[in-house]
């Protein structure tokens, strides 16, 4: 198994090469790891939690490219299907790891049901929040071009993918609910403290651009 992931590693790294900064193989690598520490807890089944991990992010340059119009955990699912037969893994090992990575999207409409896909989902959550989230949320919002910070956006009236699209734009649609969605209970201790120092940041950030700290 050593060898199979030693490869499966180089074979996304290759696949990271164009991608943006925010999702990157440096994320994936974070999200391994917080996998690894929740699978340990949650006495998962490591090798499908290590499989999927590794992979959960595979399509996700497809969807930045299509400016999301491309769900990239229903694609990468399929690469993963399809990578993964060329390996000496049971259909069901395979069957496992892409109800995983279909299951992993904040927003999307399949709920994680194994154990690993819950734990999966939590730790690539928990990489969008605390003080990797936040650095992550403005250095997507750069990649759009977005403003510093706009503590009067009206968010049914601005678009993701845009110029709008800035940090405290992610925070008020997304980010600021990641906690009330993790699945494990190392996951929601993690989630408890990122979140409140995310809260605290913004607003910091909300008071400085006022001039009131």
């Amino acid at each position: 198994m050593k060898k199979i992931m030693e490869d499966l590693k180089r074979e996304v790294q290759k696949r990271f090469k164009k991608s943006k900064g925010s999702h990157d193989w440096e994320h994936t690598e974070r999200v391994y790891k917080l996998c690894e520490r929740i699978g340990k807890k949650e006495k998962a089944d490591m090798t499908i939690l290590a499989i999927a991990a590794v992979l959960h992010d595979i399509g996700r340059t497809a969807e930045d490219h299509s400016k999301g119009k491309i769900d990239h955990a229903t694609l990468g699912a399929r690469m993963a299907r399809k990578i993964l037969s060329s390996y000496p893994l049971s259909d069901q090992m395979i069957e496992a790891v892409v109800h995983c990575i279909a299951t992993h999207r904040f927003r999307g409409h399949q709920i994680p049901q194994s154990k690993e896909a819950k734990i999966l989902y939590d730790g690539d959550k928990l990489d969008a929040i605390g003080a990797v989230g936040i650095g992550r949320a403005f250095l997507f919002a750069g990649e759009q071009g977005a403003n510093l910070h706009d503590r009067h956006i009206v968010v049914g009236k601005t678009k993701q993918y845009t110029k709008q699209d800035t940090a405290y734009r992610e925070f008020l649609v997304k980010l600021r609910f990641m906690k009330d969605k993790i699945f494990t209970f190392e996951g929601k201790k993690i989630a408890r403290e990122r979140h409140r120092y995310m809260v605290d940041f913004f607003d910091r950030l909300n008071q400085e651009v006022d001039a009131l700290r």
